[in-house]
């Protein structure tokens, strides 16, 4: 006859980043608790980073897939226009995911869809003043919330972290260029 064990109370808390690397290392003992620190460390990060903008993209009354659309309209640089096909490789999209996406964005009145004037078969989505205006509006309580987040680090302590993301995003880039969504199956 098997005998099964109670299962062990579960801690209603989530475990320090030092507790949960003192599990892994645990289970896995061939673990590097640095590497494990880093990693662990910016993934936290980028969960509690991405609710806390949906939060404030919430209260502008916008959600996280239109403010993409507004942040590659805005990179695009005036007048403020993309092609739908361009925005959707850069987003990782399919064209009819953003069909919706741009529907929902002309109701609400950010964007324009045009005929493009030298190709008539060609679409050309545009950033209106609204459009620029809740972007301008996202970005005043981003960089509140990016100071706040930062406000601990030195000029030099965030100019050197600032690098250090950069070098290890790179590395990520140039080993998967596909990581950032669908860039070479939509061409």
């Amino acid at each position: 006859m098997e005998y099964s064990r109670p299962m062990p109370p579960v801690p209603e808390r989530q475990p320090t980043l030092d507790e949960q690397i003192a599990i892994y290392q645990r289970e896995y003992r061939d673990l590097d608790p640095q590497v494990e620190k880093v990693v662990n460390a910016l993934s936290r990060l980028d969960r509690r980073m991405n609710v806390a903008y949906g939060r404030q993209l919430g209260i502008l009354g916008l959600g996280h897939a239109e403010w993409e659309v507004l942040k590659e309209l805005v990179m695009a640089g005036t007048p403020y226009q993309l092609s739908p096909g361009t925005i959707a490789k850069r987003l990782g999209l399919t064209p009819a995911a953003m069909t919706h996406r741009i529907d929902r964005m002309l109701a609400q009145g950010l964007v324009t869809r045009e005929r493009d004037p030298e190709n008539r078969v060609r679409v050309i989505i545009g950033l209106t003043d609204e459009g620029r205006e809740k972007w301008i509006q996202v970005m005043r309580k981003a960089s509140v919330f990016e100071e706040e987040l930062l406000q601990d680090l030195t000029k030099v302590e965030r100019t050197l972290l600032g690098e250090l993301l950069t070098r290890l995003l790179r590395r990520v880039e140039d080993a998967q260029p596909d990581a950032g969504g669908r860039l070479t199956d939509l061409d």
